[in-house]
């Protein structure tokens, strides 16, 4: 299995892809800062055995994307690359204003960054899985807790507000349901930006996995495999507290990347 992996320097998508690593695959990590794994001995095992590739990149920029993909479809077999991990998120330049929360530069950082991976997307239509946040539109608002419904419209609105944008390219060319009322403006997603993406309802090779309030906490599937460690569920979970960053990795590897064919096609929110 070919995997690339997008926002892998740290939590869910590194999780995930130790856990590929380990399962045997080759990942090619697209990365603003190569360095960041120079100590990390996992890594750099299969860095040595030529099963983790670094790319240098920035994912902001076109050519460093389709970079990205062809580095991650290099291999004796002739094959395509099978999977996507998209995972970027705030990045380490965002700054915090008392009136507006959380801010990161830029705002539309995971539109623009998805733009740009679905405009150099191979002809093979490879799987994608992203991560997205429970909350994120207007009905999945509605079934926040109270105090993460508090929680996230001060602290955090305009990142969520970008991901919803990611959101809305997702239900265009996917056909999942969309209240057009949840459509973000032009500072987060180009007016043009239908012209740079799959036709709409045509890509179905995707999961959208809108993840709980993420903790450092440890693996709870791992430790616990006889339980049902989280929940998973269709459109929105009630109760949706927290689930660790390990844990959704654990899910998408385990249950989505395991048995693509129950879960292709759907957009799924996880939570204790």
């Amino acid at each position: 299995m070919k995997v690339l992996v997008i926002g892998g320097s740290r939590n869910i998508g590194y999780f995930s892809a130790l856990r590929l690593l380990n399962f045997g695959a080759t990942v090619t990590f697209l990365l603003r800062k190569p360095q960041v794994f120079d100590n990390d001995e996992s890594i750099q095992n299969y860095v040595r055995d030529g099963r983790a590739r670094l790319v240098t990149g920035d994912a902001l920029v076109k050519d460093d994307v389709r970079r990205a993909w062809a580095e991650a479809s290099i291999g004796d077999d002739g094959n395509p690359v099978d999977l996507l991990i998209f995972t970027v998120g705030p990045s380490s330049g965002r700054k915090y204003k008392i009136t507006q929360g959380i801010l990161n530069s830029p705002p539309n950082l995971v539109t623009q960054s998805m733009l740009n991976v679905l405009e150099a997307l191979p002809p093979s239509q490879p799987k994608i899985i992203t991560i997205s946040s429970t909350g994120v539109t207007a009905t999945s608002r509605k079934a926040l807790p109270l105090l993460l419904w508090a929680l996230y419209g001060y602290l955090i609105p305009q990142l969520h507000r970008d991901k919803r944008g990611a959101e809305q390219i997702y239900a265009h060319i996917t056909g999942f349901s969309w209240d057009t009322r949840d459509n973000v403006g032009p500072e987060i997603l180009e007016e043009n930006w239908v012209a740079r993406v799959p036709p709409e309802g045509q890509y179905k090779n995707l999961v959208v996995i809108r993840a709980a309030m993420l903790t450092d906490g440890p693996s709870l599937a791992d430790k616990h495999p006889e339980k049902q460690a989280y929940r998973v569920q269709d459109g929105d979970l009630g109760s949706a507290y927290t689930v660790s960053r390990k844990d959704v990795a654990h899910f998408l590897v385990e249950k989505v990347v395991k048995h693509w064919d129950e879960w292709a096609g759907r957009r799924v929110s996880i939570a204790y």
